[in-house]
């Protein structure tokens, strides 16, 4: 089912929308909700680090230009910041400041939680945003959200309005014929150093950081997707990063396939919502 689009008065105050993380399933989100005509703010977390940082707005927080479909993202300190953000039509404000700061400017329409915490405790986020939205695993309609956006492989960006998402079964989806062995896991808790950008053609034994002074090295031919900003402390079990090996067809930067998707149906299902008052219902197809 396909919502159809919301018409805003050109003159009205755009919807605010919160969503939690800087990732790039966040980053595309908010992209996509931009373009819809929301005033969209990010909100960073920690866990867990980003790692397809070309794909994503995060390091907008660390001084660096990041524009993902012709959205930019714009480092905010304080509210004054957001409202400045805001005037241009075009722009995400990327933030550190805390929840209920944000909370306390303004009611948001929409809150989207997008951190990608597979394994955590998901908290309920409903009533602290007109509707609420969970990507990803752990998320129950009626429980912790008002209405869900799967991303496991079989049925990525499904928009789940009753029950609940699919657990993370630790299968990655499949890219250029290569799936888990694509990335390398950090294997304790330490501070993570590396001189390699993203986008750099690498070779199987290739040293591309150290781990607590560990050497880590590429576990395939490819070119590097994503890997975790330099001198950040990172916990034990999280992904440190991720080799393309496509070839030619590597892609780092901007949209990819899966983010569109998951994107367009929290739009979708967001404007569905808005437009039906209606916050439970069936589990309705892929837009």
């Amino acid at each position: 089912m396909r919502a159809a689009a919301i018409t805003w008065h050109p003159n009205a105050r755009r919807p605010l929308a919160l969503v939690l993380g800087t990732n790039e399933i966040a980053s595309t989100t908010a992209a996509k909700l931009t373009a819809a005509r929301f005033a969209v703010v990010m909100s960073n977390d920690a866990f867990p680090p980003v790692i397809r940082r070309g794909m994503a707005f995060h390091d907008t927080l660390f001084g660096e230009f990041r524009e993902v479909a012709g959205v930019v993202g714009t480092r905010a300190d304080a509210i004054a910041d957001v409202i400045r953000i805001h005037r241009e039509p075009d722009q995400v404000a990327v933030t550190e400041m805390h929840l209920t700061d944000i909370i306390a400017f303004r009611y948001p329409a929409v809150i989207v939680d997008a951190r990608m915490q597979k394994h955590r405790m998901t908290p309920d986020l409903r009533g602290v945003a007109g509707i609420a939205v969970g990507i990803g695993p752990r998320f129950e309609v009626g429980l912790n959200c008002d209405v869900a956006i799967e991303t496991h492989p079989c049925e990525t960006g499904t928009i789940v309005s009753r029950g609940t998402t699919k657990l993370a079964d630790g299968q990655a989806r499949d890219l250029g014929g290569a799936g888990r062995e694509r990335f390398v896991y950090a294997d304790r808790e330490s501070i993570w150093h590396t001189p390699v950008d993203i986008g750099t053609r690498v070779y199987k034994g290739l040293q591309l950081g150290s781990l607590g002074g560990t050497p880590v090295f590429a576990p395939m031919d490819g070119t590097l997707r994503g890997i975790v900003r330099d001198g950040l402390r990172v916990p034990a079990d999280v992904k440190l990063l991720e080799i393309d090996p496509r070839g030619r067809h590597a892609c780092w930067t901007g949209m990819d396939e899966r983010g569109r998707a998951i994107g367009s149906s929290v739009v979708a299902a967001v404007q569905h919502i808005m437009e039906t008052g209606r916050k439970a219902g069936r589990v309705f197809a892929n837009v």
